[in-house]
């Protein structure tokens, strides 16, 4: 299977979703708005989502995914399954225990991730009611993404990639029910994760991927598991983590910044989630086994063609974000409870997420080298120094500057950047990853045809302002259209013009079966 057809199932499924959530972020703002109740609510979705990304999607998955494909590749498909049967019944305990901690230590936990909801009683009572219904999400969502890594690793992606589309569907639906408080949201948060959960299951036992009921036995595989994951839940999980101490430091700032950062963030994760995840998703299983059979080359070459791929399509949507950030909010966001002034917070606060944009997707095609070789302690090592600086700088921007939630989102997008760039500096010292003569003429030629159109869209939206103002939404969402469309075309023609994307050139540039560039 051609590397764009793969990113293409992924990317297809996971932008079905994140324009759902889209949808369902536009519904959550107008119903309520940036405030204590809103505040409380994405504290309680980012805490299961956190320990979601680091224990299941982030380094249990990442660890897991090679280590099972290269036992189907090296010793079939039985011996696979029964560490897969393993793996999972350790995953469950280990889950379960997890669940009765966070349930009785939440006022706790809630001390560290949001300490300034502790100045009004009532707002951290509700921020530990919500959490407490929501973290039961993270059993189900986190063998969700077992099972769906079990789906990848034999190349079938698609049940995985539209699973993510029912959480969105779940809150939608409660979003859509009158009144809308922060207890219906996290029960619906909670129920999505149950259906995730029995449809990767039943999406298992239709390709022959059946797990039996759960029985613990700690073989040498499973022990291997654990050495190769425990590093890698801080190297795989880093953005999770920054996003945590980001909030953490927004809980200090004034009612309505946890808000303001997670409708930015909500957005900024559209391109990162269709873009970056879902090369990472496509390549892993094809990169880890090139290394596992020494194939050095087509592994480079995979690699490559992924970077290509991933800022095509990632580099021209910062520059849209960054620039357009206020337009998109006001056409689309501004409504109900969502007013000029919840418009006028979260703009700049998107313009300095998408300034890292590019960085975090580099961060999810890069470090795939390291977990396809089973490295997942360099990563962590990264992974720590960027997080020290991204401390360090929420601190001084968020609480020491004018910038505030700005400032947080910035240094962000700055801690991204050192990840992603020591990253790509280590792989290259090794020599296991390096531009191709392809990537090298062809990411420049990238770059200039996103910055161009970048020239385009000031322009354009200057001649779009008075529709983009205009009373009737209908008007501003043609004009919203024209614009972003606007971009997409210049973007291309650009491309087409600097040789990025001549069209006899795609099917050669992304096939992993073609002659290595």
């Amino acid at each position: 299977m051609a590397l764009l057809r793969r990113v293409a199932t992924v990317g297809g499924y996971t932008m079905v979703s994140r324009v759902l959530g889209f949808v369902r972020e536009i519904l959550t703002a107008s119903a309520l708005g940036a405030g204590a109740t809103s505040d409380a609510f994405f504290v309680a979705l980012r805490l299961p989502n956190l320990f979601r990304t680091l224990f299941a999607e982030g380094a249990f998955s990442a660890a897991f995914v090679p280590l099972f494909a290269g036992m189907i590749a090296k010793e079939g498909r039985e011996p696979a399954m029964r560490f897969a049967q393993d793996t999972f019944s350790g995953l469950l305990i280990a889950l379960t225990g997890f669940l009765i901690l966070g349930e009785i230590f939440a006022p706790a936990i809630l001390h560290v991730v949001a300490p300034g909801f502790n100045a009004d009683p009532a707002h951290f009572q509700l921020t530990v009611e919500l959490t407490r219904i929501t973290f039961p999400y993270l059993v189900f969502i986190s063998l969700a993404s077992f099972q769906g890594g079990l789906l990848n690793a034999v190349d079938k992606f698609a049940a995985t990639a539209a699973t993510s589309i029912l959480l969105n569907l779940f809150l939608i639906v409660a979003l859509l029910h009158h009144p809308v408080t922060g207890q219906s949201l996290s029960w619906a948060v909670t129920v999505s994760g149950v259906a995730q959960c029995l449809w990767l299951a039943y999406s298992c036992r239709r390709v022959g991927l059946r797990l039996g009921m759960p029985r613990l036995h700690v073989t040498p595989e499973v022990r291997r598991l654990v050495r190769i994951m425990l590093p890698g839940v801080f190297g795989a999980g880093a953005t999770q983590i920054n996003l945590a101490v980001s909030t953490a430091i927004a809980s200090l700032a004034a009612t309505g910044s946890v808000s303001y950062l997670a409708y930015a963030d909500r957005l900024n994760q559209l391109p990162l989630g269709v873009v970056g995840i879902a090369v990472a998703t496509a390549i892993l299983p094809t990169l880890s086994r090139h290394i596992r059979k020494g194939e050095d080359s087509a592994a480079l070459h995979t690699q490559n063609r992924g970077l290509e791929l991933a800022l095509l399509l990632t580099l021209p949507a910062a520059v849209a974000l960054a620039l357009e950030s206020h337009s998109l909010l006001q056409v689309l966001f501004e409504r109900g409870k969502f007013g000029p002034h919840q418009v006028a917070e979260v703009a700049p606060t998107l313009a300095a997420y998408a300034l890292g944009l590019p960085a975090f997707v580099l961060i999810k095609v890069v470090i795939t080298g390291f977990l396809a070789r089973q490295d997942t302690l360099t990563p962590v090592k990264v992974a720590v120094c960027a997080m020290a600086i991204n401390v360090v700088l929420t601190i001084a921007l968020g609480l020491f500057t004018p910038l505030a939630h700005v400032g947080i989102a910035l240094a962000t997008s700055i801690a991204g950047w050192v990840n992603a760039l020591s990253l790509m500096a280590i792989s290259s010292r090794r020599r296991q990853f390096s531009l191709d003569a392809r990537s090298r003429r062809s990411l420049p030629r990238i770059l200039g045809s996103a910055v161009g159109m970048g020239a385009a869209l000031i322009g354009l939206q200057r001649l779009l302002e008075p529709t983009l103002l205009a009373p009737h939404l209908v008007m501003r969402l043609v004009a919203l259209s024209a614009l972003v469309g606007g971009g997409m075309m210049v973007f291309g023609l650009l491309c087409l013009i600097l040789g990025v994307a001549h069209p006899r050139e795609f099917k050669r540039m992304f096939g992993l079966s073609s002659a290595r560039g």
